[in-house]
């Protein structure tokens, strides 16, 4: 794939070495219009009926691409506002309880463990394991596995075993939608929940859910809307859509949808499959050069995320930010982490590896001393 065409969609990288998606993806110049059009055309038109009908049409484009994501039938998919959303919809749905049992992993993101601790509170018994011990730990009282498919915290992938496991699997994709391939059928989980302003670069507020047809029943809907119903004239007797269009959050404003429509629609259009192997390389390449810079890098996968070990992470992140090097600490860990993704090139590691060394101020003189009047 041609990097600097990529490149040259994301404004923010003219300026920056934003190695943060695995927080926010960059913005691309072309889906912020897109949102800005879709606003200029309710400014002139008001709100009424043709308002509503092109909402109704960027969620079904919308549906479309994130199945195409998921490698799921689009009828297999909801729309939500993250991933957290999504989880959390399908725990409080199974209506977990006394006597059920749920296992989960040791390293999970605060989008599982709410869900984990209101199962708890409802009575179910939740198991923490190591994250390459969950396929192992399943066991006959086994509700639920819920875990992470790509660990946010240094980017490692759950045990392929999972899939084999005979209960009902729950991932956490906000790592791997947009990061790695995702295939839900190959997966064999029984839900993946995941984001939309991550790694697929949409608007903040969005999110996809796949439901397996199998599963379905299982999960009721938890705060069932307008648009949840198949026929809203018959009152209380309205059955629910047939498909996962009855898991949609209730609203999603007609920009929000647009910005991430059009930010899929640039990834597909620069090649998605290579979008995600050289987003993954590019990471393979990140840690390599940190590891024979000295750091600890953290026990990872071939995903997006790099992890390093640092002693005052909060303030590296900060003095890293001042050398125009956009990265993240984990809380509660001595470590920080990048993000990358396909659109990152080797001057943006460079530019990580500089910023972290004892020079990085003289680095940051230098490149400021080379800037020319006009870019002054």
């Amino acid at each position: 794939m041609d990097v600097a065409a990529l490149r040259r969609e994301f404004p923010v990288l003219e300026r920056l070495a934003y190695l943060n998606a695995g927080t926010d993806g960059p913005l691309a110049a072309a889906a912020v219009r897109s949102a800005q059009l879709e606003l200029e055309a309710a400014l002139g038109e008001g709100r009424a009926t043709s308002h509503f009908e092109r909402r109704f049409e960027l969620q079904a484009k919308l549906r479309e691409g994130y199945a195409r994501v998921m490698g799921a039938a689009v009828e297999d998919v909801a729309l939500t506002t993250s991933t957290s959303e999504g989880i959390g919809a399908v725990m409080a749905g199974m209506d977990l309880g006394p006597g059920d049992e749920i296992v989960s992993s040791d390293q999970e993101h605060p989008g599982v463990i709410g869900p984990l601790k209101a199962a708890r509170e409802r009575g179910a018994t939740v198991r923490l394991v190591p994250f390459g011990e969950l396929a192992n730990a399943v066991g006959a009282g086994t509700t639920l596995v819920v875990c992470s498919h790509v660990g946010w915290v240094s980017g490692e992938l759950a045990p392929a075993e999972l899939a084999q496991v005979d209960v009902p699997v729950l991932l956490d994709g906000a790592q791997g939608s947009g990061a790695v391939p995702v295939d839900v059928t190959a997966l064999n989980c029984a839900a993946y929940a995941a984001a939309g302003q991550k790694w697929l670069c949409g608007s903040d507020g969005t999110g996809m859910l796949y439901v397996s047809p199998r599963w379905r029943d299982r999960i009721r809907p938890i705060a069932p809307s307008y648009i949840s119903l198949e026929d809203t004239t018959r009152g209380l007797e309205s059955p629910y859509k047939a498909d996962a269009r009855r898991y949609d959050t209730p609203s999603l404003s007609r920009e929000v949808v647009a910005l991430s429509a059009a930010a899929l629609e640039v990834l597909e259009r620069h090649g998605f499959d290579d979008v995600l192997a050289q987003g993954r390389a590019q990471a393979a390449e990140l840690a390599r050069r940190l590891r024979e810079a000295g750091h600890t890098v953290a026990p990872r996968g071939d995903s997006t995320l790099v992890a390093w070990e640092d002693p005052e992470p909060e303030a590296t992140r900060d003095r890293l930010r001042e050398a125009g090097v956009i990265i993240r600490n984990l809380p509660g860990r001595p470590l920080l982490r990048a993000s990358v993704g396909a659109w990152n090139d080797d001057s943006d590691l460079d530019r990580l590896l500089a910023a972290l060394t004892p020079d990085a101020r003289a680095w940051r003189g230098e490149r400021e001393t080379a800037r020319s009047p006009a870019e002054a």
